[in-house]
């Protein structure tokens, strides 16, 4: 959005709406700047998105022993009936992303039709390959291969056809083989074209009213094609308000398992137990720890934090395929590829499903947790895409995060398989699903080192989610401004770190999991709007001819 000379905002159609000096953006209340305290807010979003996490981290921890069935309820139902919803909307992501790719709206270019990239392509691919890495690869990397595939292994059903266990589709009762491929594509379904889809819809929808059309760097401005004006009024409001409690609710819960699989981590080398007590403490230490990190600022802290993890976690890729079964895992990258093309028109249809554990219990979670955790994502996407035409950003956005994706899953996954059927290791088979990770490095060479290096993966993770998130949610309750000043940083921080001991307390990751589902039902809603107005925002665009 541009300043004029008089004070005013340049807005879509041209015309320049007056403000008000004790405005950042505009009279109908975008962003009030308060000097005091050095704030710059967008003061009904930021007071009642704030007011809403406050006022649930109190009933959470006053009300603790009604909290935990009441989530686990909420969570079961809400996965009962609204699976169908969540894998529809999933499926229409995708559908979009293809047609983005093939017709010629494909051409237009974030920033405009000169507009050069900001990174070169090796820092832009690296970036993109940042953004697919976070907790739930490190906590979900071993347990749900290995939880599929067990599961499709040994799975039976009920006389009424339903299946008793989480095993996908039909499962493979017997055959390891079948069980292995099912398994490796059951659990990349869900981590790549799907969420994918959804971050680059976001992140594209941010980057081109952003960088195209002028306007602020926040989820209201991806609807003015749909309500004009009416967008930096309630609607617009509520839209932002939707944002920031999904955020808050969707990085809870990644810290959340960060928190459970640390402390498994820590009982699982030092004996330490594992209790609520531990959890939350390491909660509040990784959270102050994340403070630091946002004092220190993007470059010192969170982009220093970013390069150590990424260290780390290429580290242990690569001890893991060297030491591992280092064939099976190379050879099984292709062949998981094909498996989950093979069987993606199954898992990804809404109705009829009788794998309903799966189905709801996995795949409708996910697509809640994903949608949830999207404005974070997209937003760091969105704000280093720009010089990229449409098609490029959505075939890299979708394909090196999910081929990064995959490449773990393999090698983790498909390791820990081949420990089991292979060597009859039955450890890494039965552990829960925190520690499934350390079972499968208990029995691979520098065993320690390497669940030590694991521990350290997750809280840097931990630290870097936290950090990276509070300041996607300081800019949305700042009315779009990517420079908000530091107590506001250090609010949100503190707050996602409130909310992720308010969720351990009261119902541990069963609570976490009922908040994301419940925050990504009606953001889902949102981006389903949000794409129709992205299309009607790229129509509208000049696009390069064709050379």
């Amino acid at each position: 959005m541009s300043d004029n000379n008089n004070g005013g905002i340049q807005r879509p159609d041209g015309k320049v709406k007056a403000i008000d000096t004790d405005y950042q953006i505009g009279q109908d209340n975008i962003a009030l700047k308060v000097g005091p305290l050095g704030l710059d807010i967008h003061n009904r979003v930021f007071a009642i998105s704030g007011l809403s996490v406050v006022l649930f981290v109190v009933l959470t921890l006053a009300f603790r022993e009604s909290v935990e069935p009441f989530f686990s309820g909420l969570r079961g139902w809400l996965v009962s009936n609204m699976d169908w919803f969540f894998m529809s909307a999933g499926n229409i992501f995708v559908v979009v992303c293809l047609v983005l790719i093939v017709t010629p709206l494909g051409r237009v270019r974030i920033g405009g039709t000169e507009a050069t990239p900001d990174y070169s392509y090796a820092g832009w691919l690296a970036m993109l390959f940042a953004a697919g890495m976070g907790i739930g690869l490190v906590f979900f990397g071993v347990s749900e291969p290995m939880s599929h595939f067990s599961a499709a292994l040994g799975g039976v059903t009920m006389e009424s056809g339903v299946r008793t266990d989480w095993a996908p589709l039909d499962g493979a009762v017997g055959d390891n083989a079948t069980a292995q491929a099912l398994g490796m594509a059951a659990t990349i379904y869900h981590w790549a074209l799907h969420p994918w889809s959804i971050y680059a819809l976001l992140a594209l929808g941010l980057a081109i009213f952003s960088f195209n059309k002028g306007l602020p760097l926040t989820m209201r401005s991806i609807f003015y094609p749909l309500f004009g004006e009416r967008v930096w009024g309630w609607t617009g409001h509520i839209i932002d308000i939707l944002a920031v409690v999904a955020t808050v609710f969707g990085l809870a819960t990644s810290l959340g398992y960060g928190a459970s699989q640390a402390a498994t981590g820590l009982n699982f080398l030092f004996g330490i137990p594992v209790t609520e007590t531990t959890q939350v403490v390491l909660i509040v230490i990784i959270t102050s720890l994340a403070l630091v990190s946002v004092i220190a600022g993007l470059d010192s802290g969170v982009k220093r934090l970013s390069e150590i993890n990424m260290g780390l976690a290429a580290l242990l890729l690569l001890f893991v395929i060297v030491v591992g079964p280092t064939a099976a895992i190379l050879t099984g990258f292709f062949h998981n590829i094909v498996s989950y093309l093979e069987y993606l028109p199954s898992l990804s249809m809404p109705f009829g499903r009788e794998d309903l554990n799966y189905s709801q219990g996995w795949t409708a979670f996910y697509w809640a947790w994903w949608i949830s955790w999207s404005p974070f994502v997209g937003m760091f996407i969105a704000r280093v895409s720009r010089g990229r035409s449409v098609r490029e950003f959505i075939t890299c956005v979708i394909l090196i995060p999910s081929t990064v994706c995959v490449l773990w899953m393999t090698a983790f996954g498909g390791t820990a398989i081949s420990q089991y059927v292979n060597d009859g290791y039955k450890a890494v088979f039965d552990a829960d699903l925190p520690l499934k990770l350390f079972a499968m490095l208990d029995v691979m060479p520098l065993a320690e080192i390497t669940s030590f290096v694991g521990i350290i993966l997750i809280v840097v993770f931990f630290i870097t989610s936290a950090d990276s998130g509070s300041l996607v949610i300081d800019t949305i309750a700042a009315g779009g401004k990517v420079d908000a000043p530091m107590p506001q940083r250090i609010f949100w921080c503190s707050f996602a770190g409130l909310v992720a001991i308010a969720l351990m307390l009261g119902g541990g990751l069963a609570a976490a999991q009922a908040m994301a589902v419940t925050t990504g039902l009606p953001f889902t809603l949102v981006l389903l709007v949000a794409t129709l107005s992205l299309l009607k925002g790229l129509i509208s665009e000049p696009r390069p001819a064709k050379k």
